[in-house]
């Protein structure tokens, strides 16, 4: 065990994977998490073995499952001890194993740590104390927000949130597009809701909002959402039908459609999509609202103008809410429109959404026969057939597939293992940490050679992987 695969694993959830840790958890696979954190080094492990054995009242061993990290150095192990403490009684002995010291206060992320570690001991005012210094950062003062909420201390909070609101609403005017915490009012706004002053908090945000007093976007919709939520219809009416309409149109479609208004949130979509500028951001609420009604044609007609764009394409969501209404085929009818074009464009997407729909139609040799039409190098094809081959209860040959493909993320043969009832054989069968690390650092290593800033393949590659 050492710090540098440690790090690895918390930045890159490798080795076992936070996905495969819930999986076992799940299955109440303890000792084979209490296993590898103490053989593999597995940090995930570990955490999950803590936690397990602490709710269980195993509070020794889930120290010690802890102790070999703490000793590696590993800080997140310390704040893992400091939770099994306090679960289990020992109030100050927690809080004196991760108390900060000096260096410790001027970290935001620590006093966040502490400060949650605080309220959970019921040390309330001693948290909001530790917080205080850091009020200037957005996640911050949502952490206080947070923590605070139903504990009788919403006007404490309002007197830190006021001047860093005012100072937000003075921001626009001096064209400071960088100000933090630009979350400000519309914490504010949240508080205020939450002590039961309604009023005051839609008077408040509703005049930044008219006045332009905002720093950024997320303030407007904090708006809408306040108003939807009180069904305040008038409010909303002149916001959502406003010069800001794009952003909150679908905010007062969906407050008359919830205040037995359908047919009027529907004219106004309609409306918009057939006159803005810009259209299409109102075609999928307009969507959303004929698929309540049951009106799945409609909805489909809505969506179909967007189908080729490259932008803006709504196919896919009108393809789940196919899915979703049980309307199989004419899922697949949607996608066997598409053109040639089409479908070379969007190869992976295509396919597997393909052989997905005619495994939830019960077409499985159908699904089978298609994906064998599919160019074997399309991303995904081996876990798309793999899957199919799995619904059809052909185990063995689903995961014979799996293990031939190189290519896969490293946890797929261990999921599909675990999924049936094989969880030792799963982690038995994957690589070490250290194997894992090193062929991480070699994919890492090949991936940028050749490449660099200055070469148009690396920019290429960079906007293809990030999609």
């Amino acid at each position: 065990m050492n710090i540098d695969d440690l790090e690895w694993q918390s930045r890159t959830l490798g080795g076992i994977s936070p996905r495969l840790v819930t999986m076992l958890v799940e299955r109440g696979e303890v000792e084979l998490l209490v296993q590898a954190a103490s053989e593999r080094g597995e940090w995930f492990c570990a955490r999950a073995a803590a936690r397990e054995l602490s709710r269980a009242g195993e509070v020794e061993r889930a120290l010690g499952v802890l102790e070999p990290f703490i000793e590696a150095g590993w800080n997140r192990a310390c704040w893992e001890r400091a939770e099994v403490l306090l679960e289990a009684g020992r109030v100050q002995q927690a809080l004196d194993s991760v108390r900060p010291d000096q260096e410790g206060l001027a970290s935001e992320r620590v006093c966040y740590d502490f400060a949650k570690l605080l309220a959970k001991a019921g040390r309330l005012d001693e948290a909001i104390i530790v917080l205080t210094p850091h009020l200037d950062r957005e996640w911050i003062l949502s952490a206080l927000v947070e923590l605070t909420e139903r504990q009788d201390r919403d006007e404490q909070v309002l007197q830190l949130i006021a001047p860093r609101a005012q100072r937000a609403r003075s921001a626009r005017g001096e064209e400071r597009w960088n100000f933090s915490p630009s979350n400000a009012q519309d914490l504010q706004a949240q508080v205020l809701e939450r002590a039961g002053r309604v009023d005051e908090a839609v008077r408040i945000l509703g005049a930044d909002i008219a006045a332009g007093h905002v720093v950024v976007q997320n303030t407007l919709i904090a708006y809408a959402e306040l108003l939807s939520r009180h069904g305040r219809l008038e409010e909303l009416r002149v916001l959502g039908t406003g010069e800001r309409a794009d952003e909150t149109l679908t905010y007062y479609a969906r407050a008359l459609e919830d205040n037995g208004q359908a047919d009027e949130a529907e004219a106004v979509l309609r409306r918009y999509i057939a006159a803005a500028e810009h259209p299409d951001r109102f075609r999928w609420p307009l969507i959303e609202l004929l698929a309540r009604q049951g009106r799945i044609e409609e909805a489909v007609e809505v969506g179909r103008p967007t189908f080729d764009y490259h932008d803006a394409c709504l196919f896919d969501g009108v393809i789940h809410l196919l899915h979703e209404a049980g309307w199989l085929d004419d899922a697949l009818a949607l996608l066997d429109e598409r053109s040639a074009e089409f479908v070379e464009e969007h190869p992976s997407w295509f396919s597997s959404n393909r052989i997905w729909l005619l495994g939830e139609a019960g077409r499985h040799e159908e699904a089978l026969a298609y994906a064998e039409t599919v160019p074997p190098e399309t991303y995904g094809l081996t876990v798309d057939k793999a899957r199919i081959l799995e619904e059809t209860g052909r185990l063995e040959e689903a995961l014979i597939l799996l293990r031939a493909d190189t290519e896969l993320r490293s946890s797929e043969v261990p999921e599909f293992l675990i999924r049936h009832g094989r969880a030792a054989e799963a982690l038995a069968g994957m690589p070490s940490l250290a194997e894992l690390h090193a062929a991480g650092r070699r994919r890492n290593a090949a991936m940028y050679a050749g490449r660099g800033p200055n070469n148009p393949s690396w920019t290429a590659s960079s906007f293809s992987s990030a999609g």
